[in-house]
């Protein structure tokens, strides 16, 4: 699959010039002519690289810099900045300080660029660590986070998280609309762990619909109310009107019969070694799926703790 630049410069002999040059090499180009336009393109989809000016109008390069990198769902994507100026030391301390990952003047040669250019989306792949889908971090991110807080031999909680009746609604909505709802999910268990979390406070996606939260002890059962009621307002807006009036979904079972299926909720498993330390991550997951395996039997958005000794 084609990796995908977005190329951001208010001049549109610019972003022609590098259009051409990246779609030669074979990569998939968008464009924006400034900041704000590129934060809606990464929003909607993001891309591999942005390559952008560093002065524009509206929103310059390194006001956009500077929200990309403070948006967890994007900040791992690289940044090139771009430059009319050449060996202007301020300029290039001020786009580092932004976030940037690499700097470019715009006169550069174009084996340069391109050399740069793979040499950070090849960076990014190795080093990276996250779900193609939110961005978060993917599974090795979340054993090493677990493993890390078993060795510090403190308290601490895991809580996994899902969906209920998810593959009810990809069937009926298609994979795409599937697709934003689990965007929508990492959105929100973000802005949980900003009401009522902490700095240090870790979210990982397993993948598909399932995520995980570490924390402490003290503040699981806080998030987990925090997202189910923001999931429970939000669920309303994946729906049809006609869907959302009956309350539930037609779907039909692997035998090709209709049923009747409720409208999503999400599940959320909390483990913690409070009374009982865990020696492996392992442990961790096997609580975890006990836990899970009661909160799936409830109807609704639920969470439950384990307080077995």
């Amino acid at each position: 699959m084609a990796k995908r630049v977005l190329v951001v410069d208010d001049e549109p002999d610019i972003r022609d010039i590098l259009k051409i040059l990246l779609e030669a090499e074979g990569f998939e180009v968008e464009e924006a002519s400034n900041g704000k336009e590129a934060l809606e393109k990464i929003e909607h989809r993001p891309p591999d690289l942005v390559i952008t000016d560093y002065v524009m109008p509206i929103s310059d390069g390194i006001e956009l810099c500077k929200m990309i990198k403070r948006d967890i769902l994007v900040r791992h994507i690289p940044v090139i900045m771009l430059t009319g100026k050449k060996e202007d030391v301020t300029d290039k301390i001020t786009g580092i300080d932004a976030g940037a990952d690499d700097y470019i003047v715009k006169t550069a040669d174009e084996k340069e660029i391109l050399a740069r250019v793979k040499m950070i989306i090849r960076r990014t792949e190795i080093d990276l660590d996250a779900n193609p889908l939110t961005r978060l971090p993917g599974n090795v991110s979340i054993l090493n986070e677990i493993e890390s807080r078993i060795k510090k031999n403190t308290t601490f909680a895991v809580c996994y998280a899902d969906l209920d009746k998810f593959k009810n609604y990809n069937d009926k909505y298609g994979f795409e609309k599937g697709d934003r709802i689990i965007q929508h999910t990492a959105r929100i268990l973000i802005e949980a762990i900003d009401d009522v979390g902490v700095e240090s406070d870790f979210i990982g996606h397993v993948g598909g619909d399932d995520f995980v939260i570490v924390t402490e002890v003290e503040r699981a059962e806080k998030i987990s109310q925090n997202i189910i009621e923001k999931f429970n307002s939000r669920v309303p807006d994946y729906y049809s009107e006609e869907d959302i009036k009956r309350g539930y979904i037609i779907s039909k079972d692997r035998k090709g019969k209709e049923d009747q299926i409720p409208l999503l909720s999400i599940s959320i498993a909390v483990v913690t070694n409070q009374k009982t330390p865990f020696q492996h991550v392992a442990e961790v997951s096997q609580r975890g799926a006990e836990v899970k395996e009661y909160t799936k039997s409830l109807s609704g958005s639920t969470y439950a703790i384990d307080r077995r000794d």
